[in-house]
């Protein structure tokens, strides 16, 4: 691979490990271990039948968890331990060859490109599990699993397209992410809000009034 195809390959594989890591293992084991492309030595390990078989399992897992309602961003949270570090050490495998400066640059990248993908996916399921109907989180999921199949073909077989593709998801995330925190804020807010009036207006059934309770002190005083 000539340099460009590897920083494509390498932030490619950072951009999937963070909204999909189990489909963007197994697609580039698969595609190493068929002989369609060439794996740099310190990925070659993904074209591994063990390694292809943990990830193929994992992703029918995630497939179904990641289309309920709640469970899909309980998911999400535990895989904020594994996405990210597996994004910054597959980005760090795919230049690992060149030079070990170039490897640690590429992780720290990766890592970083990770987190920013695994930060949009996990806030947009926040803010759709917020709508009571379940169809918004499957046609998400199903996007995202394509976006990451396409996105790593596209990273592999046209690297200057995925570079330029990807510079534009970056600022579109760098605009995004912030309103979509403010979002994110005022839906938890109300949340909030509607979970708190529930409480008071129990409160309010089960407890005496204060006017009540004098009311009733002032009787027994007379008598």
């Amino acid at each position: 691979m000539d340099v460009v195809s590897l920083i494509a390959l390498s932030m490619g594989l950072a951009w999937a490990s963070g909204i999909n890591l189990y489909a963007a293992v197994f697609m580039l084991g698969y595609l190493g271990a068929t002989g369609y492309i060439i794996l740099p030595d310190s990925l070659q390990i993904l074209a591994d039948p063990l390694v292809m078989t943990a990830a193929a399992v994992m992703y029918c897992i995630e497939f179904f968890a990641d289309k309920i309602p709640g469970i899909d961003s309980g998911w999400d949270s535990l895989h904020t331990f594994i996405r990210i570090p597996a994004g910054a050490m597959l980005a760090a495998g795919a230049v690992g060859d060149i030079s070990p400066a170039i490897e640690l640059a590429a992780g720290l990248l990766g890592g970083s490109l990770a987190a920013v993908s695994h930060a949009a996916k996990a806030g947009g399921r926040l803010l759709l599990n917020a709508s009571p109907e379940p169809f918004s989180n499957w046609g998400s999921s199903i996007t995202e699993d394509v976006l990451v199949i396409a996105g790593l073909w596209l990273a592999i077989m046209h690297p200057f397209w995925f570079l330029a593709a990807l510079t534009v998801f970056i600022i579109f995330i760098v605009w995004l992410l912030p309103r979509l925190w403010r979002l994110l804020k005022t839906v938890i807010r109300q949340i909030s809000n509607w979970c708190c009036g529930e409480k008071c207006d129990k409160n309010k059934d089960t407890k005496p009034s204060s006017l009540t309770t004098l009311t009733i002190d002032s009787r027994k005083t007379e008598n």
